[in-house]
Formats: C-alpha cells, structure tokens, sequence
C-alpha cells in the first residue's frame, strides 16, 4: 500500500487556500522554496498536476479540485477528532453531501435544505453546485449523498441512480413593476413580443416553455438565456425582461428580487428530484428533506 504523506498534502492545501505559494509559506512560517517542493512531491506521487498558474496567480486544475475537497474533509475531521477528545464537541456531527444542479433555485434549494438544519443535532451540510452530470459521476463514486435537481436522470444514463420526486410547481412569469404592468393584461398572450429571458435550449424547463409557446401562438422576444438560474433572475430584477419560476416560491422571488408576478399558466410545470444511488433514501437528512418537500414546499 502507497502511503500518503500528509504534511505534503497539507502544504498544497494551505496553497490552494490562501491563493499563493507566498501566502501559504508565511502562514506556515516556512520559505517558499520548501512548499513549493512538497507540493511538486505530492503531485508526483498522486501523478497529477493539481496547480498551474494563470497570469500572477496560481488556480486548480481539475484534478487539484478534487485533491482539495478530500484535503478539506480530511483536516476537517482531524479538527473534529482534537475537539471530541478536548471536550469542545460531544461527538461528531453527521454530515450530509449535497450536490445541487445549478438549475435549482436558490430559494428552492434554501427550502429544500431548511428541514436538515433544524434535526437535532443538525448534520454538517456541504453543498457542491455543478452541472447534474458531472454531480451523478460524484454520486456514482460515493462521493455525494444525494444529488437535487430540476429533471429526473435518464434510464439510459450510464450511473446507476434512482430519481424520488419531491414536488411539482406551475410557472409563473415575473417582472419589474413597470415591465409586469405592461404586460400582464391579456396574459399570456401578451407575452407576443415581450423581452423574455429563459433558461437555456438544453433544459428540460425550457424545452417545455418553447412548446407551450408554439401551443399558444406567440413568440416572445428572448433577451438573454442562462444555464445558472441565479444569473437569470439577476437580470430580470434590473428590469431586463420578464423571467419564469416555480409558483410554490412566488412570493419569495417577489421579495427578494423587487418583481411582481405577471401571470401563471398550468401548462408548464417545474419538477424536482431527489437523485439517490439507493432505491430508498436512507441518510436521515436525506429522508428528511424529501419527506418535508412533499409537505412543506410542494402540497398536493
């Protein structure tokens, strides 16, 4: 069996950390030629570079991602293991995995989490956005405990996963006040010609969207597209154009984005899921989250 020397592992991850070689040796208290020779030993034995630089600065490469998040859990729990035996923590808490399409809205994904954070004692939450195939290769390796996305993964993908909703929504259009006072009379046909802003063509939302347009008879005008969602709504509370959302959430994007809606249509539904590679949920923040989605955020 390869050991792996932590010490090395610890240089690269005070390097990733503080964003430079410079950095990292003053708050380590050694000279930057020395972690800048550990590092190199740690990439030689994982036989992977994990840093290169770009311009003046150092970034991580992909495989350097994925070494600092096992360094991460790693000095995480050597703090946790010093403080259980000080007598600073009782015992460990138990920690829960998320992996979120960055299609989910926010406010979504608050609600959706909310219910795991006030267990007793609340399970550590770590959260890692990408997009929802390269999160079901992370959950296919055990590296997530469950992924939440916006569209159920595809029988014929190559991880074996199970899809659990949790809910459905209508969609419902917002805007500034002055843009939803434009155009609210007559929705939805007065979407005809109206600056949208939408998801982009590979989403499941979207492609729905397109096909009640075409249903209805009218054409919007689309501003922008967006694959983050967080982004699209950015833009519609500048005033940019109208935006679609979940109904289940609708007062709180008019709260947090200063919008208001402009009109609802049952034809288009949004969906959420649970993504498990079992074919029960069993991390009890996990069941937890799907149980109270179904009875909190998303009520038959």
């Amino acid at each position: 069996m390869q050991w792996l020397n932590y010490h090395h592992l610890l240089y690269f991850w005070m390097v990733a950390k503080e964003g430079s070689v410079t950095a990292a040796a003053e708050s380590l208290g050694l000279s930057q030629p020395t972690v800048s020779a550990q590092v190199k030993r740690l990439e030689e034995h994982l036989g992977e570079p994990l840093l290169r630089r770009r311009g003046r600065s150092l970034e991580l490469t992909e495989m350097g991602k994925v070494a600092f998040r096992y360094a991460n859990e790693i000095f995480s729990l050597g703090q946790e293991m010093q403080d259980v035996f000080a007598g600073r923590l009782e015992r460990a808490p138990e920690k829960l995995t998320v992996g979120v399409s960055d299609l989910v809205p926010k406010i979504v994904l608050h609600r959706l989490l909310e219910p795991a954070l006030t267990m007793s004692p609340p399970p550590r939450v770590v959260c890692r956005e990408d997009k929802t195939e390269r999160l079901l290769a992370e959950l296919s390796i055990h590296d997530l405990d469950i992924v939440l996305a916006e569209a159920p993964i595809a029988r014929q993908a190559s991880v074996k996963a199970f899809n659990h909703l949790l809910g459905e929504s209508d969609v419902s259009f917002f805007a500034r006040p002055e843009l939803a006072e434009r155009h609210r009379e007559g929705f939805p046909r007065s979407l005809d010609g109206a600056p949208l802003l939408l998801p982009t063509e590979n989403t499941l939302l979207r492609r729905d969207l397109d096909h009640w347009f075409i249903d209805e008879g009218f054409r919007p005008k689309i501003v922008a597209e967006f694959e983050d969602s967080a982004l699209l709504k950015a833009f519609g509370s500048e005033g940019v154009g109208i935006f679609p959302g979940p109904t289940a959430i609708e007062d709180e994007i008019c709260d947090v984005h200063r919008v208001e809606v402009v009109g609802r249509t049952h034809r288009v539904v949004e969906r959420f899921y649970a993504i498990t590679v079992e074919r029960r949920i069993k991390h009890p923040a996990a069941r937890l989250i799907s149980q109270q989605a179904k009875a909190r955020l998303f009520p038959a």
